[in-house]
């Protein structure tokens, strides 16, 4: 990472200077905040694909320190985004249009992922019994929809994504949260499930701690983070609930994850790190913080990246939108 005083080179700049890169690799280096620089790292044959991600001059912007750990962002019709602080057994509810923070709810099962379904619904994955839960966003009422698989509590469910046909798939690895209340594992194995809107569920691959999961309905594919093996994988839907040719992704291992409209894929740990669809990494951006957890994209016009990283969450103006469902 660069520091100095007042020199430096901004994203877009770097077009200028294409002189200075060599043919296979090259640093960018841009200020993003006040005393604070921020290295992209890029190639020059991603150039392109990154240089237009990011709204010209725009920086991560801290809208809240106030929680204990955040995750599980998703946006609603509207843009406004859904997270979780799983510590303190919360949801809030971030509005663009005046950038404000309230809570949603105190009793979320200390739900982690969140995904919105087809009838508005925010589905949580709340690991507390291992459940997934269903919250009608208006009255903040909600019901279980899944406990059990095959009349075994899962480990605790993480996260998850829904296709069009309104079915769920979903992680379950195993983190032990010392709010457990005799807690005993029943399911050895980690692993990837679908359940359908039927209530069945379908068990597929175990993985060492999956963790992050998103899909494309555009695309026809599933992502699927396993943490601890540090890969992110990549499946083909091929029917409702069906998967096939699972493959390596990249060799990165994620939280959370989201796509845009192109297919780019943003992963996130220590910070937001973009694949392109042929799994090469285009773009990084540094968080300010010890851990970023998930990432969506929000707001009036869906070109708002909003990220939760440890106590904190962020926005950042972007030039692409997310991929529409």
């Amino acid at each position: 990472m660069y520091k100095g005083n007042n020199a430096h080179f901004s994203f877009l700049d770097c077009r200028t200077y294409r002189k200075l890169c060599p043919k296979n690799n090259m640093k960018f280096y841009q200020v993003l905040g006040v005393g604070m620089y921020v290295g992209l790292f890029t190639s020059c044959a991603s150039f392109n694909d990154s240089v237009s991600l990011i709204s010209e001059s725009s920086v991560p912007v801290q809208v809240s320190k106030q929680f204990s750990f955040t995750e599980g962002p998703s946006a609603d019709s509207k843009g406004n985004v859904y997270f979780t602080d799983q510590p303190n057994n919360a949801i809030y509810k971030w509005t663009w249009k005046d950038n404000l923070v309230q809570l949603f709810s105190k009793n979320t099962g200390r739900a982690n992922g969140t995904f919105f379904d087809k009838e508005g619904n925010l589905i949580t994955c709340s690991d507390e019994n291992g459940e997934l839960w269903k919250f009608n966003v208006h009255d903040g009422s909600h019901v279980v929809v899944m406990k059990n698989i095959e009349g075994k509590r899962p480990n605790g469910p993480n996260d998850l994504w829904i296709d069009s046909n309104n079915g769920i798939y979903f992680t379950d690895p195993l983190y032990e949260r010392n709010y457990w209340k005799d807690f005993k594992q029943e399911i050895p194995t980690r692993h990837l499930y679908y359940r359908n809107t039927n209530g069945n569920i379908t068990t597929f691959d175990s993985f060492v701690q999956p963790n992050g999961i998103v899909g494309s309905n555009k695309q026809g594919k599933l992502y699927v983070s396993d943490l601890y093996a540090e890969k992110t994988f990549v499946y083909d839907i091929v029917g409702e609930g069906k998967l096939s040719n699972k493959r390596v992704f990249c060799e990165m291992g994620s939280d959370g994850m989201t796509l845009d409209e192109k297919g780019n894929l943003y992963l996130t740990n220590k910070g937001v790190t973009v694949f392109n669809p042929e799994g090469k990494k285009i773009l990084h951006i540094p968080i300010n913080e010890d851990w970023t957890g998930n990432v969506t994209f929000a707001g009036r016009d869906f070109k708002t990246l909003f990220i939760t990283a440890s106590k904190s969450i962020y926005t950042l103006k972007m030039n692409v939108a997310g991929e529409k469902r």
